[in-house]
């Protein structure tokens, strides 16, 4: 007998008819003899429709705590829902909100990050054949506060409850059947990988690929959770053992003995903004007074790039999120006389292109095959960022899916 955590995504939990193939896929491994926690997203749609509703009475920028209070309801009727289809052809069910576990959380509304997990409740459940279901993405801080986790938080939820709880394996149910070499709607040819590092996925999710939030995947890598992502939407009676080894799994390097292709995917982001302070003192704490209050707001920096000094005046420049992009603006304009600065220019028109493979370590030439090809195709660069797995470059947005499909060929990701 071993414990399985499953997660299923707002797609899986779009009808009441999908609920019940929910339903019915728990039940068939739990009759196998398995202890099932079961991890369900908001139905599809739901978290943008109370959203709306929020802007619609607060505008852009409704109240985090207020917000995190209504769209934690979501999840809560996701997982009443399933729990009544399970009751419904037999099967002993509880379900809880993440207060009731509880998953403790920090009090960054609409951001938390999870400090603990309770599991006893949940341990007692499973011992006497339940089969629990929690609601992802929400937790509760100190103050006794409703948190959420952010957009993908039932990802990193389910993974996290699967590391308190020592879990054998972390199945993630989405509507693809797996992870590919990048988004098949942009290159037909793209390929599913029957395994990816965990490194790799970490920089693939944290790069933009859709697949899986990234603190999902670095809880994983963390705890050392297997975990594999597998299609919701196939026949949920298929035989358990052909259904156990569909998908991805997500490993760990050294769990593996064969040679690792040089690159394993392409990511990309259209989510980008590019931000550059010009004409600002080149001295001590710069980085800090600009960086500083972006921080204090909560707005996320990626990319960043500073200038060779010139007559003691640098450029500054970074990159947000595009939905956070009119918020660095407004807090820099503010700054902006305070640091010295000449003046503050914005491109919300940008996308980030990334290679990512484990490959690289022991591998030369990736990054000239990479500016070449992109040459060859008539892109320029704006910004280049890298590690010891990635290579990620800023474009302009126009060119994003040429550079994916002019990458993925370059290095013959559509070969096994």
């Amino acid at each position: 007998m071993a414990l399985i955590v499953h997660k299923y995504g707002g797609t899986s939990m779009g009808s009441t008819d999908r609920i019940k193939n929910v339903a019915a896929r728990v039940a068939k491994w739990h009759d196998a003899g398995h202890q099932i926690v079961v991890v369900p997203s908001a139905m599809s749609g739901e978290t943008n429709r109370l959203i709306g509703m929020a802007r619609e009475i607060m505008g852009d920028q409704p109240d985090p705590r207020e917000l995190d209070m209504i769209c934690s309801t979501g999840e809560q009727v996701s997982v009443g829902l399933l729990a009544m289809a399970l009751l419904a052809i037999g099967k002993d069910a509880v379900s809880y909100a993440g207060w009731q576990v509880a998953i403790k959380t920090d009090s960054s509304f609409t951001k938390a990050r999870i400090q603990s997990i309770d599991d006893t409740k949940v341990r007692a459940d499973l011992d006497s054949g339940k089969i629990v279901i929690i609601t992802g993405f929400q937790g509760v801080d100190d103050d006794g506060n409703i948190s959420t986790l952010g957009r993908g938080g039932s990802d990193t939820s389910a993974v996290a409850i699967a590391a308190a709880m020592k879990a054998d394996e972390c199945l993630i149910y989405t509507d693809v059947d797996g992870v590919y070499t990048t988004d098949p709607r942009v290159v037909s040819e793209a390929r599913r990988l029957k395994t990816v590092t965990f490194e790799e996925m970490l920089e693939m999710a944290s790069l933009g690929s859709k697949v899986l939030q990234s603190r999902s995947v670095e809880f994983a890598g963390n705890y050392r959770v297997p975990t594999r992502v597998l299609s919701s939407l196939t026949d949920p009676l298929m035989p358990l053992e052909q259904e156990a080894n569909s998908g991805t799994l997500i490993s760990f390097e050294e769990d593996t003995n064969m040679e690792q292709a040089v690159i394993s995917g392409i990511a990309f982001n259209r989510d980008e903004a590019k931000i550059t302070i010009l004409g600002v003192p080149d001295k001590p704490g710069v980085a800090y007074h600009i960086l500083g209050p972006v921080s204090d707001a909560n707005i996320e920096v990626d990319m960043i790039i500073q200038n060779q000094s010139v007559a003691g005046k640098t450029d500054f420049t970074f990159t947000v999120s595009r939905g956070e992009y009119a918020k660095a603006m407004g807090v820099l304009e503010g700054v902006k006389g305070e640091i010295g600065a000449a003046s503050v220019l914005g491109d919300a028109k940008v996308s980030k292109v990334s290679v990512v493979g484990v490959g690289m370590r022991s591998h030369v030439g990736v990054a000239s095959q990479m500016f070449r090809t992109l040459s060859e195709e008539g892109i320029n660069i704006l910004m280049i960022s890298t590690s010891e797995i990635k290579i990620s470059v800023l474009i302009d947005e126009k060119y994003m899916e040429l550079a994916v499909r002019a990458l993925h060929k370059a290095f013959d990701l559509e070969k096994a």
